[in-house]
């Protein structure tokens, strides 16, 4: 078969959230998965470098670019099969919008995302980070992934008990050379009423308890509103927007570790044994406040989180501006961030 038509010389900073990064020396656009599997395929055999991209919300790109082709995923459609026992069996094609996915299951009733709503990116990225937020996350609700495994040149699927899912990771972020999400496959109940709400200020903005249930449509909703007061809803003309989301993880910490924060910190008791702690705090009470750097690129000034392009930034400067955060936390608490989006061609 034909691979899908390139683009020449496509700077990077035209795909991505962030507005950042140089030129590829080819893009192509993967509109079906026959598409999608032979253009990597056929990169692969030609040893050439590839990247993957969908909704480009978790990518930071070196300034110079990338040396090779880019393939955008851009792979579209939502097939349901539904009845009033087994609830919702629903498979995602991995290019479709991940929010768009959000807002048709909770139009059609579709219970177990609501909380996942505003969400930036492609659906079939979310596996790859175990995408979570507002108390869930899609780990909760995946039945299956459908890849194609790069190393071995066939269609896999893994059942999600097989996908290593754990804190914003998965077998697929561990060995992210190998597998190319193709879609995903969610179990999802069925009713108005979402999940169980996990999560303290979701549950405020509710007015209910948390383990309370609320319309999913009220969830959403509230999701939304939450997000857009932290500049975590993409919006052109807010520059707050104009970021990868969450730059740093939450830290998980040893019990003594987190013994030794100072007794305000948050502390989040997990089933291992470890304790999660905020990032966000970490970053506020280390000394950067919202707003923090230049005029190229700053911390958000909704969010101490998020790590800003502000229409004339480089990714040199941003990566500046992580390791100054980084630095700082680690002076001060003994803590090391790790970053959240993926980083290429560059470091911190």
């Amino acid at each position: 078969m034909t691979v899908a038509a390139s683009v020449a010389c496509m700077d990077l900073a035209d795909l991505t959230t962030l507005r950042l990064g140089g030129p590829a020396r080819a893009v192509i656009d993967a509109t079906t998965e026959q598409h999608l599997v032979e253009a990597v395929r056929v990169a692969d055999e030609a040893g050439d470098p590839l990247l993957l991209v969908g909704g480009g919300s978790n990518l930071v790109v070196a300034d110079r670019g990338v040396d090779g082709t880019v393939v955008r995923v851009l792979t579209r459609g939502i097939a349901v099969d539904a009845d009033a026992c087994s609830g919702a069996t629903v498979t995602v094609a991995a290019g479709e919008p991940w929010d768009g996915f959000v807002a048709h299951a909770v139009e059609h009733g579709f219970v177990g995302v609501e909380a996942l709503s505003g969400i930036p990116g492609s659906t079939g990225a979310t596996p790859i980070q175990n995408v979570g937020a507002y108390g869930q996350d899609v780990a909760q609700t995946i039945a299956s992934v459908r890849t194609y495994d790069r190393y071995d040149r066939r269609l896999r699927t893994f059942a999600a008990a097989d996908c290593g899912f754990g804190y914003r990771h998965s077998r697929f972020k561990a060995e992210p050379q190998r597998y190319v999400v193709l879609s995903v496959t969610f179990l999802l109940a069925l009713g108005d009423l979402g999940a169980p709400v996990a999560y303290g200020e979701l549950a405020r903005t509710l007015g209910i308890d948390v383990g309370e249930r609320a319309p999913a449509a009220s969830v959403r909703d509230a999701v939304l509103a939450l997000r857009r007061g932290k500049g975590m809803v993409l919006d052109p003309d807010d520059r707050d927007t104009w970021s990868a989301g969450s730059f740093f993880t939450n830290p998980l910490l040893t019990p003594e570790q987190a013994e030794a924060l100072p007794a305000d910190a948050p502390r989040f008791a997990q089933p291992d044994g470890s304790v999660k702690t905020s990032a966000a705090w970490l970053i506020d009470h280390a000394g950067f406040a919202k707003g923090h750097g230049g005029d190229g690129v700053s911390l958000s000034t909704k969010h101490v989180l998020a790590l800003t392009n502000r229409g004339s930034g480089t990714t040199a400067g941003l990566l500046d501006l992580a390791r100054e955060v980084r630095a700082g936390v680690q002076q001060a608490y003994g803590i090391t961030l790790v970053n959240e989006p993926v980083l290429i061609g560059c470091t911190i």
